[in-house]
């Protein structure tokens, strides 16, 4: 028999004025998290209201939302289906009727799949959203209608695609809201009023219909856990901390305290129990049973104290913390545990070698911790002149939707920014923009907690980033300069974890990870003590940090033959030279001036006079 080759349906595409649109979500993210919180979750979320209403806008964050937080879910898009399953419709009210008929039984067989399918159309029948309602419900699923009510003057004022205009001029015919009837929901199962709130809001509104449906977890709701004593109390709880013995904190314990305070370990409620303690050491991860689903907790966040404090202490129902004879906060419900040093070191560092730092710190801190619910009194501030960059969680969210950020990219640095570093936020931004993002905001957040002696000290590093957006280097605008309060521990790819899982309380959506993070030389041979590779490799596998996709850091390096800083490489490896951090403080030492390109004048004035002042001092 003679072979057919199919060559497409002639004469199908009926529907014009149509545009695909990009989803934000891949299909290798979805499928990382499909099914990775446990129980059915199959329902649809069916979107309504005129062309311009923002139900696409809706549609792929909140999918992009569930999805994060491991929520199976998967939009289907007006423009889209007409452009393959339903080419061969039009918009006359036969061929509408038929595309909604359509597309409730693809949204049907979604949810059946135990996906949250979330349907943006039109729609503008009355019947045929019954119609879509029925199908579900006769199948024992769950239906949402989601009216999207923003006015048509908002709508037409929007008209991104330029509809409305052709409409007006009457170059589409039988357009809706113009001269084709709308019928709005009469009971729909929520409304929308785009034209008054932000997207976040819109999705949460969404989540939260989900929520109470017993769609998705509690937790699925977008919270961040402040631990600060409400302000109408304040007053009382100073009263009590002042009457409750004491335990007496060290600086180390207090900037822990704040990053407790602020949220940023959401969701817990204080220093680290035995139970969390013990998660958090074996398994990276607190286990979170009601949600069905884990939370990444990498690195233990505890309190230590020395054996006369327990038996003081023990057997109190609450105690307060002291800073500077200043109380601090209010421990309640205290549980001590033995601090085994050594088995804390090797699991957290891979070493117990008390020239590393940190583990130094670990085996002169006491021989006990004690875990429970922490009340912070106050805001921490250091008055150091940078407490207006320590913006909490909570304030970096509002921060970004004042700039309407529709995702956040972030990136953490311990040390200077150099035009390498910079020519990667930037090629980041860029292929956001093109993967659809329109206004992608970076998080340049430097962290601001204890380091080891020979780094750069905040307030350097602080004076040189605020020189490199002077410059414009990076774009002042969609970018937000805040300090993150964690002490660094150098801990590599154990502590890479929290530093982006951290991120994921500001809302960001992309964590940047560069080589060898919270990385440093061996103690004894001056080697790496951690692969230099393996941050970035574990960030992609971590569990319980599915909101968060990794952008791995490009290797960068100075191009001779172009003049500045460009991605390397390897077979032009001739035009490039790698300038080492100890080649850039023997110049800025020396006054030299680096090669053109290598990081913006004013910002190497700041690293001249910092190193040039430790080598006077010395």
């Amino acid at each position: 028999m003679p072979h057919h080759i199919f060559t497409g349906f002639p004469n199908l595409q009926r529907a014009t004025n149509v545009t695909f649109q990009s989803h934000h979500v891949s299909r290798a993210k979805r499928g990382q998290v499909l099914g990775q919180r446990g129980g059915f979750r199959g329902c649809t979320v069916w979107l309504t209201g005129l062309s311009g209403a923002g139900k696409t806008t809706i549609s792929f964050a909140l999918e992009e939302y569930l999805v994060s937080h491991g929520i199976p879910a998967y939009s289907l898009d007006g423009d889209n289906v007409r452009t393959g399953l339903n080419k061969n419709l039009g918009f006359t009210p036969e061929d509408r009727e038929e595309n909604i008929r359509r597309i409730s039984e693809v949204a049907k067989l979604f949810a059946d799949g135990g996906i949250v399918c979330i349907s943006a159309f039109i729609s503008p029948y009355s019947k045929d959203r019954e119609n879509a309602r029925q199908l579900h419900e006769e199948s024992g699923l769950q239906f949402f209608e989601c009216f999207v009510n923003t006015p048509l003057e908002i709508c037409e004022k929007r008209d991104v695609k330029g509809l409305y205009k052709k409409a007006r001029a009457g170059q589409i015919k039988g357009f809706t809201g113009i001269d084709s009837a709308y019928e709005p929901p009469e009971n729909p199962d929520l409304t929308i009023k785009t034209d008054e709130l932000s997207v976040d809001e819109c999705v949460q509104m969404i989540v939260q219909v989900l929520e109470e449906n017993n769609v998705v977890p509690s937790t699925t709701v977008e919270t961040v856990r402040e631990l600060f004593v409400p302000e109408n109390r304040v007053e009382a709880a100073k009263r009590e901390a002042e009457s409750l013995p004491q335990l007496e904190i060290n600086k180390l314990d207090l900037q822990w305290t704040q990053v407790l305070a602020e949220g940023w370990a959401t969701p817990l409620t204080g220093f680290m129990r035995e139970r969390e303690y013990l998660q958090s050491q074996h398994f990276g991860c607190l286990l979170d049973i009601h949600a069905r689903g884990v939370t990444n907790q990498s690195i233990p966040i505890v309190l230590p104290c020395q054996t006369e404090d327990k038996k003081r202490l023990e057997g109190c129902a609450a105690f307060s913390l002291w800073y500077n004879n200043k109380p601090v906060a209010i421990l309640r419900t205290p549980e001590f545990y033995e601090h085994r040093k050594e088995e804390r070191c090797c699991r957290q560092f891979g070493t117990n070698n008390r020239g590393h730092p940190y583990v130094k710190i670990i085996y002169e801190s006491g021989d006990w911790l004690v875990g429970g619910d922490l009340e912070v009194l106050e805001r921490i501030y250091w008055n150091d002149g940078l407490d207006k960059y320590r913006l909490t969680p909570t304030e970096l969210r509002t921060t970004f939707r004042k700039l309407d950020a529709d995702c956040v990219f972030a990136f953490q640095l311990r040390n200077p920014v150099h035009n390498g570093h910079a020519l990667l936020m930037a090629d980041t931004k860029r292929r956001l923009l093109e993967r659809g993002y329109e206004r992608p905001v970076l998080l340049l957040h430097p962290l601001g907690g204890w380091v080891k002696d020979d780094d750069v000290p905040l307030s350097v590093r602080m004076e040189q980033h605020r020189a490199i957006l002077d410059e414009k280097v990076l774009d002042p605008a969609s970018t937000v300069l805040a300090i993150f309060p964690s002490p660094m521990m150098y801990a590599g790819p154990t502590e890479v974890q929290w530093h982006a899982k951290a991120r994921m309380s500001t809302g960001a959506n992309f964590y940047i990870v560069g080589r060898d993070p919270a990385g440093m030389p061996h103690p004894d041979t001056a080697k790496d003590l951690y692969e230099a590779t393996h941050g970035a490799k574990v960030l992609t596998m971590a569990p319980g940090m599915t909101q968060l996709e990794i952008v791995p850091f490009r290797v960068a390096a100075y191009n001779k033959r172009l003049h500045k800083m460009d991605f390397f490489d390897p077979e032009k490896k001739n035009d490039f030279e790698f300038i080492s951090g100890t080649k850039m403080r023997t110049m800025a030492r020396a006054g030299q001036n680096p090669p053109d390109g290598f990081m913006a004048p004013k910002a190497w004035k700041v690293m001249v006079a910092y190193y040039q002042s430790l080598s006077n001092t010395q």
